[in-house]
């Protein structure tokens, strides 16, 4: 049996790379996209593309799905007008190229899954929010919206199109769980603020099943929420951490007015309220692995996932 071809753009980040390793070899081959040649190995393939000159290998495409993870990291920088335009144009022009691409060798796929965050709901307090709820203003909800929009032409080029809002991924090797744990080697550990807005999270091994369940089952299709089942507020999920690594830790407040300080209108990232809840992947009764923060950090720290 032939294996099926899977693009991954967006395949060296934490999410694709931890796709890749979840996908078994014997049944997949993967495409990586990547702006420097790269050697083969295993069952990936990489080749070449330019976001910024619209140039892309047209092999790369020639695929049965396509999972697009693309765009500049969220918070890596200060949110400077042009580091804005840069996270904007960094997801809707690499969308834009991968259609292009496929219009251009007059090839259409099977599925794809292409990401969103739900950055898009904006600071909505203790709202819950579901698939349905409107986005939100700001600049993570300005940019989630066009990074959406941009996705929705993939309809042109795939017969069934998902999107998932990612929530604060868990992991050890890189995303929000690091940074928490800054200050764990003085048992330490910080909320923000007065700790009580809302944080969605999500374990690193859920995020990426859904994103191949989102390719693979044909039963996705649309907006999805890309969550744990029970949204927590900052002061609890970082006590759930604290619990999660032993216990021991002192949890204490990290000054909201200092953050906006240091890091200006990016600390939104850690300020904004998201209680965001999957209210598709319930209804289509999605299996959760780590539904619990306590054992999904427990798991995270004895397997260094």
């Amino acid at each position: 049996m032939s294996k099926k071809k899977i693009l991954i753009a967006g395949g060296t980040g934490l999410i694709g790379q931890h796709i890749q390793s979840l996908l078994p070899k014997d049944e997949y081959q993967i495409h990586i996209l990547s702006r420097s040649s790269r050697e083969d190995h295993d069952n990936l393939k990489y080749f070449q593309w330019d976001v910024r000159k619209q140039t892309i290998d047209h092999e790369a495409l020639k695929v049965d799905s396509i999972i697009n993870l693309t765009g500049a990291g969220i918070a890596d920088q200060r949110w400077t007008h042009d580091r804005k335009r840069i996270i904007i144009e960094s997801r809707t022009e690499s969308i834009k190229l991968l259609i292009t691409g496929l219009k251009e060798i007059g090839h259409q796929v099977e599925s794809i899954a292409s990401a969103s965050a739900i950055g898009y709901y904006g600071d909505r307090a203790d709202e819950t929010l579901s698939e349905e709820s409107s986005p939100g203003e700001g600049f993570m909800g300005e940019c989630c919206v066009l990074w959406e929009e941009a996705a929705k032409s993939f309809k042109e080029v795939c017969e069934r199109l998902s999107i998932l809002r990612v929530g604060i991924v868990l992991s050890t090797r890189g995303g929000a769980l690091p940074k928490v744990l800054m200050t764990a080697p003085i048992r330490v550990l910080n909320y923000f603020g007065d700790g009580k807005q809302y944080y969605s999270w999500i374990h690193i091994t859920d995020i990426s099943r859904l994103f191949i369940e989102a390719i693979t089952d044909s039963s996705f299709s649309g907006i999805y929420n890309g969550v744990a089942p029970i949204p927590l507020s900052n002061k609890e999920f970082v006590k759930e951490i604290a619990d999660g690594l032993g216990g021991g830790y002192m949890v204490l407040p990290a000054p909201a007015f200092g953050l906006r300080l240091a890091l200006g209108q990016m600390a939104d990232v850690v300020l904004n309220s998201n209680r965001v809840v999957p209210e598709r992947l319930e209804a289509q009764s999605y299996d959760w692995q780590f539904p619990d923060l306590v054992k999904a950090v427990q798991h995270l720290r004895g397997t260094k996932t």
